[in-house]
């Protein structure tokens, strides 16, 4: 039997790894290491949380992770943000990073909704 590929698996890991890299490049280019600790928790939590979701024993246990997994996200983009706003990250990487971040906020945000976990928001 083949394997699906799932597609916010796969994003959610490459986006972890995404944030590993550019957690490394924060510690040894610019010796920030308290805010990008934050960063590293909470981006590579969101791909630890899919996993969780995807190995779930119950509907409740996958949306409860995957709600986790939601929250972690919307973390992710404050702790860019901020990095962005007091110059430790660039445009571009900000840009690309959070570019990532968005993709993934939509695709849980929908999965969550059609799952009947989210009932009404008018953003994500």
């Amino acid at each position: 039997m083949e394997k699906r590929e799932n597609v916010i698996q796969n994003k959610s890991f490459d986006f972890a790894v995404q944030i590993v890299l550019l957690c490394q490049k924060l510690a040894e280019e610019k010796r920030e290491f308290v805010l990008s600790k934050q960063l590293l928790r909470s981006g590579t939590s969101i791909g630890a949380n899919v996993e969780e979701a995807i190995a779930g024993i119950s509907t409740a246990d996958f949306s409860a992770k995957l709600s986790i997994a939601y929250k972690e996200a919307q973390e992710t983009s404050y702790w860019l943000r901020l990095l962005h706003a007091t110059a430790y990250i660039d445009n571009t990487t900000f840009e690309a990073t959070h570019a990532a971040y968005v993709e993934i906020s939509k695709i849980l945000f929908s999965i969550l909704k059609s799952s009947g976990r989210i009932r009404s928001r008018t953003n994500c």
